[in-house]
């Protein structure tokens, strides 16, 4: 029924995006927190990126930028996907594949293209463990995620419920 809420491209954007924001949070707070680092560093880490060096020091304020930025950021990604797959069926076809190498392409642009042209801070050659811990979060954490939410709430009709 193309009507029916249980199955709808918004929700499928908002249910993707949610759960891929909340385990590409807890990750680094897990990952960093076992390395020292403190909880709300992670979102002054992702508010860093507009504010520079001084998202360290603005306390709550710029937690909540980061936090804010980053449910920003997992809405665009996923948007992108679920708009893809109406277009491109074996997206929810192949859900799993396609999560999987959505992620991929998530780390790629994110790393490569869009952090480069921010104020993250610090900027720092990850080591071996980071950079592995970062696709892997890409990868599994968002990717998939997004890519699983557009097939159980938005597949398109062609898409069998196997």
């Amino acid at each position: 029924m193309p009507n029916d809420l249980s199955r709808s491209v918004p929700k499928a954007i908002l249910i993707g995006a949610m759960v891929a924001a909340l385990l590409d949070m807890v990750d680094p707070i897990i990952f960093y927190g076992l390395r020292g680092i403190p909880p709300r560093q992670i979102p002054q880490a992702i508010a860093s990126g507009i504010l520079g060096r001084a998202s360290y020091s603005d306390g709550i304020p710029s937690v909540l930028l980061g936090l804010a930025a980053h449910l920003f950021i997992a809405l665009v990604w996923a948007t992108l996907f679920v708009l893809a797959a109406r277009a491109l069926p074996f997206l929810a076809r192949h859900a799993i594949v396609a999560g999987l190498l959505y992620g991929a392409f998530i780390y790629a642009v994110m790393y490569y293209l869009v952090l480069p042209h921010t104020n993250l801070y610090p900027r720092n050659d990850p080591t071996l463990a980071v950079l592995i811990n970062s696709i892997a979060a890409m990868v599994f954490l968002v990717g998939l995620p997004i890519s699983l939410a557009n097939r159980r709430f938005a597949p398109p009709s062609r898409v069998s419920s196997n």
